[in-house]
């Protein structure tokens, strides 16, 4: 296996992951390591946030995280092999006012690596674009869009649900890579 030195943030979350489930922990990726994994790297985040699938407490994620090699700074976990850091938001794991709809799997080097869909991510992206005017979460659910299938009748759906369907109409043929 690769030296945590050497992994890509998405490979260290699939580390980490692999670690959490033999304690029975199940957590699951987001936000923009997301994005770093499914535009390929062309974004890039500097943290995985990992989010319960069922309530642990703070103990035992310290825990685990020590057995392999990481350490509580406040309330992220860094390795000193690695610029990456691990956060561990609360749950429950969802996109605007809906639970995320589906997790995949993907089977790395380093272990399976479990991470809300391209439509989720998404959707992440764009509540933080829809509710805080972060202009780069807009860009970057365009890079996800751009670079994965998509559900863009769903992303439209949500984007209703969020009361955005205006918003949505605004950067539709950008997420379905149109010219405007």
């Amino acid at each position: 296996m690769k030296s945590i030195q050497e992994m890509t943030l998405g490979e260290l979350a699939a580390f980490v992951q692999s670690h959490l489930r033999t304690k029975g922990v199940e957590v699951t990726l987001s936000g923009g390591a997301a994005v770093t994994f499914y535009s390929n790297s062309k974004y890039v985040s500097s943290d995985a946030d990992l989010v319960n699938s069922f309530f642990v407490s703070r103990r035992v994620l310290r825990e685990s995280m020590q057995e392999i090699g990481f350490h509580e700074v406040g309330r992220h976990f860094k390795h000193p092999d690695t610029l990456f850091f691990v956060e561990f938001p609360p749950g429950p794991l969802s996109v605007g006012k809906e639970p995320v709809k589906q997790i995949d799997k993907h089977t790395l080097s380093t272990g399976v690596l479990n991470i809300i869909s391209p439509t989720d991510c998404v959707k992440d992206r764009l509540a933080n674009y829809f509710h805080f005017d972060d202009l780069q979460c807009l860009e970057q659910a365009i890079l996800v869009a751009q670079t994965n299938k998509i559900g863009l009748d769903e992303v439209e759906r949500w984007s209703n649900v969020e009361g955005k369907s205006d918003e949505f109409k605004f950067i539709k043929d950008r997420l379905a890579g149109l010219e405007y």
